[in-house]
């Protein structure tokens, strides 16, 4: 009920309130100042006409001074100051007003010993409304426990602020000055960074904010990562700015824009000739949760389909997704429907198609981290190779129109299993593209990617996760080079080439040339705002550590080989025809390749892609019959 009517009153109500209060306290100061005077608990009483006057200056002055505006719990300095200058103010100006009236009811002493008095009521009944209000606001909820790091100017703005937020409370102070330790900041000690564990189980911390501007990013980042173990929550600010909206200590560069990175201008705005043939259509996108399937769905969803099928295999990824679209798009004319399957799974593939008369289908499902599927090749294999030709072949005979495999540059002339498993994905979809007739009209075609910007696993999360650590940067290779693009331009390309396609072409993006990892590295410690540490720069920040190339990585990327290369209607998109397998040879590279997945031998299968996959050069070793060495799984 208290609370209730705490937060129930107006801002009018509450002024009212405090200023009755200023008021009201008039008659007990002045019976407490008559009684230190005389002396005894029983003066001679005042007029009431003297005790209103008196009154009536005091609630004058109390508006003068703005006293009812000042918030109660935010009554610190400023609110002290002005109530001794009120109870100077009433003392005076009632004595000024009343002594001609030789009442001697406000003598000199009388004036004196209220004035003094008053200050001490006024301050005490500020303070006491103060935490009964805050207590009544908590309603038994127990605050937020703070412990501030860092006890210079920053940290002691930042510990009066706290005091004013009913949902914290400041609890202890931590610096690595020697001379502000065991001192006593607004009643608070502060201690030594060598008592933290301790001072956080005794005084039950649940978050420790950073507040040492002065001292370089990567040092605060060492001490975030320092306190991540002892189970409380880290926040950092850098100015007064920043203190509540705050986030975690983990989130320190600002946001990076990613065509700071590409070494050309982005082309989101020029990939803008999708046309309609989205529109109406029932159109189901595999690995709908993954970085690029989830910005499909966003991306196509402006183009009006009938129905969007969110197809994934991850219950988590797809739940996302799903509640993301059918919030952002409430109400719309498409249809957001969620399906949870493996797209190994042929029942349940081809009963999705058939149920929602499927007619597009984008093909973004696949294991894609290189070093992930060089050491379970199998599980890679499974997933990209046989799993495209369930879904492809489902689509062809469910009477889909446009089938589009989401590819990577990693495809051409291949050295990891991941880039194989998605060549021969490619030779599968082109196979059945060139089989397609009037009675079964698919067309199929793919879509090669550089490296995109963002997504998970790309190389620039992990520098922003190295950077925000405090480093160091590791590189793979001091030469090293990629394609990349934005995740808004690799979703437009997917659909474009739904336009585009006539019928077993590869799609790529015209990026420019190939950036050098170690430059990309260097921009992003520099936009972060540190310097690199190296030979010419000792007094750097964050050091680039050269680690060397992982088994299947290249030193540089390639978009096309030596196929036909032909420019599109779209002056930005690339078509390539390069060659195929035949029907025979690619249902025998198929049986090879399920044949080894089933009885669990990596090195049939691994023999069976290299094979088929013209130019695939696996990594040394791995192969019974590389003459270089025996074979033996990297280590991760």
């Amino acid at each position: 009920m208290l609370y209730r009517l705490a937060v129930g009153l107006g801002r009018t109500q509450k002024q009212i309130i405090l200023l009755l209060t200023d008021m009201l306290l008039i008659p007990v100061t002045l019976y407490l100042a008559q009684s230190i005077k005389a002396g005894t608990l029983w003066p001679a009483g005042s007029s009431l006409m003297f005790v209103l006057v008196l009154a009536l200056i005091a609630g004058a002055l109390s508006l003068a001074l703005s006293l009812p505006r000042i918030k109660l719990n935010a009554y610190e300095q400023d609110g002290i100051l002005r109530t001794v200058a009120y109870a100077i103010g009433v003392g005076t100006i009632g004595y000024l007003i009343l002594e001609p009236l030789k009442t001697n009811e406000f003598s000199i002493p009388i004036a004196i010993t209220f004035t003094l008095v008053l200050i001490v009521v006024m301050v005490s009944t500020r303070i006491a409304m103060r935490h009964v209000l805050i207590m009544i606001l908590r309603n038994g909820e127990r605050p937020t426990r703070v412990m501030i790091y860092g006890a210079s100017q920053t940290g002691q703005q930042l510990l009066a602020a706290l005091k004013t937020d009913v949902s914290v409370r400041p609890v202890c102070l931590v610096d690595d000055d020697p001379k502000l330790q065991h001192m006593t900041i607004a009643g608070i000690e502060v201690h030594s960074p060598n008592r933290i564990a301790e001072l956080i189980k005794r005084h039950k911390v649940d978050r420790v904010i950073l507040a040492m501007p002065s001292i370089s990013r990567p040092r605060q980042a060492r001490i975030a990562g320092a306190l991540n173990g002892l189970g409380v929550e880290i926040r950092t600010i850098s100015s007064l700015d920043g203190l509540f909206g705050g986030g975690n200590a983990m989130d320190r560069t600002r946001p990076f824009d990613p065509s700071e990175f590409l070494n050309r201008g982005r082309l989101e705005r020029e990939l803008d000739l999708i046309g309609d043939i989205y529109s109406g259509q029932s159109v189901m996108i595999t690995g709908a949760g993954g970085s690029i399937g989830s910005e499909l769905c966003r991306q196509i969803m402006q183009s009006n389909p009938s129905r969007l099928i969110l197809f994934d295999v991850s219950e988590t990824a797809l739940y996302r997704i799903n509640r993301e679209l059918t919030e952002a798009y409430d109400p719309s004319p498409t249809i957001i429907t969620a399906r949870l399957g493996s797209v190994l799974d042929d029942l349940t593939v081809r009963r999705t198609i058939n149920e929602f008369d499927v007619k597009i289908i984008l093909h973004a499902a696949a294991y894609k981290h290189v070093n992930m599927v060089e050491v379970n090749e199998l599980a890679g294999l499974k997933n990209n190779v046989l799993a495209t030709k369930v879904l492809a072949d489902a689509a062809r005979e469910g009477g889909v129109e446009h089938f589009i495999l989401v590819s990577t540059d990693k495809a051409l002339r291949p050295t990891s299993v991941m880039g194989a498993s998605k060549r021969m994905a490619e030779l599968i979809v082109q196979d059945l593209a060139s089989r397609a007739d009037a009675t079964q009209p698919c067309r199929f075609s793919m879509v090669r990617f550089g490296n995109v910007l963002g997504s998970s696993g790309s190389v620039v999360p992990l520098f922003e996760e190295q950077i925000r650590k405090g480093g160091p940067v590791t590189l793979t290779h001091a030469e090293v080079t990629r394609f990349f693009m934005t995740m808004g331009e690799a979703a437009r390309l997917v659909l474009l080439a739904g336009s585009l396609a006539e019928g077993g072409e590869v799609f790529v993006l015209d990026m420019g040339s190939p950036v050098p990892i170690m430059r990309l590295a260097r921009q992003m410690i520099e936009s972060a705002g540190y310097k690199v540490r190296d030979a010419d720069t000792p007094d750097g920040e964050i050091e680039i550590v050269i680690t060397g190339l992982r088994p299947g990585e290249k030193l540089h990327e390639e978009l096309w080989g030596e196929g036909d290369m032909v420019r599109t209607r779209h002056p930005k998109i690339l078509r390539i025809n390069e060659r195929t397998l035949s029907e025979i040879e690619v249902a025998t590279a198929l049986r090879d390749i399920r044949q080894a997945v089933e009885k669990a031998d990596t090195q049939a299968a691994l023999s069976a892609t290299r094979r088929w996959v013209d130019g695939y050069v696996p990594a040394k070793g791995r192969l019974a019959d590389d003459p270089a060495a025996e074979y033996q799984r990297p280590s991760t």
